[in-house]
């Protein structure tokens, strides 16, 4: 048996006899409302069609027959209902496909109709409410990179489903999405600056040299690398899963809280097809924004090549005021993107694709306030824009046997480039000090490639080995001085090369109890070098790393819908040389190295309707920490700062009580202590990590319902966010958080149209949602980041 979409060899009548059996593969929680699958079956053999149909249409198919590795089949293409696409798929193959009682459809020889042409029928309404249910499947977890059933998969994952088009409601990035998620926590300096966090793995509140404790993958490629987020506009993606840390075994370094994946739409080779959205968003206190983005797919050679496009522009309005140049509005927010991917399939299970991304964000000035002015302004000499240049190239080959055997080797080059201006002013003396412009010019580039062999099996058994090759580089330049005539000050470049190898399996020991385990062994170096002579040479220029991070995970299906797992995981982040305190200094910092413990349950609903739940307990031991951290004067430079333990409880709930009715609701309770340099020396009550709130929770209510061809929907839903800090210690022990927000959005579908209202803090509450703004001000302990005043979307989108 495969699991989505992978097969394995049953009893043979005959030499060639394969038994198929897949599973389904699928987001979750699963949507109110069953929609066609995009299916795009390349020409290829009937055992590989059948196994690829399974995977993306998320069905059981089985066949016993001898003979389907050697008959060809033409391309499938389209939105198609299961049984529409199997019967195009077997045409005149002299199989056919019959239902099975529990879902699904078994293939058999048999009298199949051929058809020369398909005929034209009308286009099918949108599926009822009152519909009849489908079946419902095992969920796959791919990003395991081994196809594993989610009842099977030992460890806590949350999913965000994506949509096949472009949506009439506002898309953001991953730190918007953080909003919903409560297991998220990010920074809010700024979309592109901000620095995402995993169930309370959380270093700093600043940007610097140190590597991101949550790695952010696009398909196969690692987007970031160190410090904050790239902010990649989250259009045209099937789906955004977020497996928590550490993942150290299968994803390597810096992945010790966790991985973020986003998946985006693939490239249709079957039939051309596009969308368009976009909106504008009315902000009160603020300035209007708006949004367009655009979608196409064209099958370059019907069935083997394809190309897809996406391009977006997004413009948001600003709310800030800046008092002293007397501006109203300053910190809008620009942002121009758009991807491209070339599919090619040239048949026998082979897919090759070539991808790109680029993105570039401009804010005008900095969205923070001074608590003591209005709470919706600042004062400064003179603008402090920011500006982030991404650049992203992929290139994937992957191959499928129809014994379940998966080839994948990916390669992605990521460069990111990120300018930010601060008014430093406050470093000057006296009533009137003069003006004074600290720039910051952070390069970011990233080299990876992966090469990996896995299986999956009928009885749950799965593996996968692989190796991975990375070489990342981050130059630091800095300048400081009067506006016009700054003068560069040290900064430094850190080179990481990096090799390892990993492998893990699971066995099912028992029909329903599996055993996980696997480790990765890996040699890095890290080489620093300061931009310019340091006044001190007491410093480590180069370091190596060699370590094993093993995994341990049990899962024990209780029910046929019920599981409990447990886990245990280590990951680590390099180390590296960083600016220090001081005029002309750097200094090294060391690795660091974390270790969880979890256990857990999930149940998946049976059905359209019901309720799935997870619910985990973990406890985490974060040893030898870095941080980025910044001075009294507003200096930034990277510490080990001690160790933490970290304890987490978090739930999740989604139900749905009848077709059409959705309620969900998610918390995170997590609670920390630091102990180290810092820590020792500061107040009880302030040895806690950054960026985690005690309890965070999340939810939502919807309803979807047809009248006539129209398919209208309301949803409301609410947020709390507790008190967090922005850092360890005394110094950074300032409050943020302990709000809550309310939204309610609403909407109708028509045949290819999509019309939505969306409103956003309609409460127009006025909290600190991050304390800090610029390293320059934040030791006077009144900088606040407010959230967008009270705003409403009105939204369209159209797709064919």
């Amino acid at each position: 048996m495969a699991v989505g979409g992978s097969c394995r060899a049953g009893r043979r009548r005959r030499a060639d006899a394969v038994a198929l059996t897949i599973l389904l593969a699928a987001a979750w929680p699963a949507p109110a409302f069953a929609r066609d699958p995009i299916i795009a079956l390349p020409a290829t053999t009937l055992d590989i069609a059948l196994t690829t149909l399974a995977r993306q249409a998320g069905v059981e198919i089985i066949s016993t027959e001898p003979g389907l590795r050697s008959v060809r089949t033409r391309g499938v293409q389209g939105a198609l209902p299961v049984r529409a696409a199997l019967d195009r798929l077997l045409d005149g193959t002299g199989y056919r496909a019959v239902s099975l009682a529990g879902g699904g459809y078994r293939v058999v020889r048999g009298q199949a109709t051929r058809i020369t042409k398909p005929p034209r029928r009308p286009a099918p309404p949108p599926p009822s409410p009152t519909e009849p249910a489908r079946p419902a499947s095992d969920i796959i977890v791919t990003a395991s990179k081994q196809r594993i059933p989610l009842l099977r998969y030992p460890g806590s994952l949350t999913s965000v489903g994506g949509a096949p088009a472009l949506q009439a409601q506002a898309t953001g990035d991953v730190s918007d999405t953080a909003r919903a998620v409560p297991i998220l926590q990010s920074t809010q300096l700024g979309i592109g600056r901000n620095k995402v966090f995993i169930r309370g793995i959380a270093d700093s509140s600043f940007n610097g040299a140190s590597q991101a404790t949550a790695s952010v993958y696009l398909d196969d490629v690692q987007i970031n690398y160190t410090g904050a987020n790239p902010g990649l506009r989250l259009y045209d993606m099937r789906a955004i899963d977020v497996l928590e840390g550490p993942q150290g075994t299968l994803y390597g370094s810096g992945a010790i809280g966790g991985v973020i994946r986003l998946t985006s739409n693939p490239v249709n080779l079957g039939r051309v097809a596009g969308s368009v959205a976009g909106g504008t968003t009315l902000t009160e206190h603020g300035s209007p924004g708006g949004d367009i983005a655009g979608m196409l797919n064209v099958p370059l050679v019907r069935d083997t090549v394809g190309l897809r496009a996406v391009a977006y522009g997004v413009h948001d309005g600003g709310y800030i005021d800046d008092s002293s140049r007397k501006l109203t509005d300053i910190n809008q927010v620009d942002t121009v993107g758009g991807r491209l991917a070339l599919r090619v399939a040239p048949g026998t299970g082979w897919r090759i694709e070539l991808s790109g991304a680029a993105q570039r964000i401009h804010a005008a000035d900095g969205q923070y306030a001074d608590s003591d002015t209005h709470p919706l302004e600042h004062r400064a000499r003179f603008a402090q824009p920011f500006t982030s240049d991404l650049l992203l190239g992929r290139l994937l080959v992957e191959k499928n046997w129809s014994s379940g055997l998966n080839f994948v080797s990916a390669t992605g080059f990521v460069v990111n480039r990120a300018l930010d201006t601060f008014d430093a002013s406050a470093l000057g003396a006296g009533a009137n000090p003069p003006a004074v412009v600290y720039n910051a010019d952070n390069n970011k580039q990233l080299l990876a490639t992966e090469a990996r062999l896995s299986r999956s099996v009928a009885n749950g058994d799965s593996w996968v080995l692989g190796f991975t090759l990375a070489s990342a580089r981050d130059i630091l330049n800095r300048s400081v001085g009067m506006p016009g005539a700054e003068a560069e000050i040290i900064g430094v470049t850190n080179v990481t090369k990096a090799a390892s190898v990993f492998g893990e399996g699971t066995i099912a020991i028992l029909p329903n109890f599996s055993i996980t385990v696997g480790a990765r062994a890996t040699t890095a170096r890290v080489d620093g070098q300061p931009s310019s002579r340091p006044r001190s040479n007491d410093y480590v220029a180069g370091r190596s790393t060699r370590r094993v991070d093993p995994t341990v995970g049990l899962s024990w299906r209780i029910a046929r819908r019920f599981a409990a797992f447990a886990r245990f995981q280590t990951g680590y982040r390099t180390g590296g040389l960083a600016v220090a305190t001081g005029v002309g200094r750097v200094a090294d910092y060391q690795a660091d190295n974390i270790a969880v413990g979890e256990i857990g349950v999930r149940r998946l609903r049976d059905g359209p309707t019901g309720i799935a739940l997870s619910g985990s307990v973990s406890i985490a031991k974060w040893n030898n920490i870095q941080a980025d951290l910044i001075s009294r004067r507003g200096a930034p430079y990277t510490a080990n700062i001690g160790d933490a333990t970290i304890q987490t409880v978090e739930g999740n709930v989604d139900w749905v009580p009848l077709a059409g009715l959705h309620a969900g609701a998610a918390f995170l309770y997590t609670h920390n202590q630091v102990s180290g340099p810092i820590a020792d020396q500061s107040r009880r009550d302030n040895r806690r990590l950054a960026e985690t709130p005690p309890f965070a929770a999340h939810a939502e209510l919807g309803y979807e319902w047809r009248a006539g061809a129209v398919t209208p929907r309301l949803a409301g839903s609410v947020g709390y966010v507790g008190r967090s800090v922005l850092g360890t210690g005394d110094l950074f022990d300032i409050s943020q958080g302990n709000y809550a927000t309310v939204g309610l959005s609403g909407g109708a579908k028509w045949r290819n149209l999509d019309l939505s209202v969306t409103v956003d803090n309609l409460t127009d509450v006025r909290a600190n949602r991050f304390a800090y703004g610029n390293p320059f001000l934040f030791a006077f302990r009144g900088l606040v980041t407010p959230p967008r005043p009270l705003n409403v979307r009105f939204g369209i989108a159209a797709s064919w």
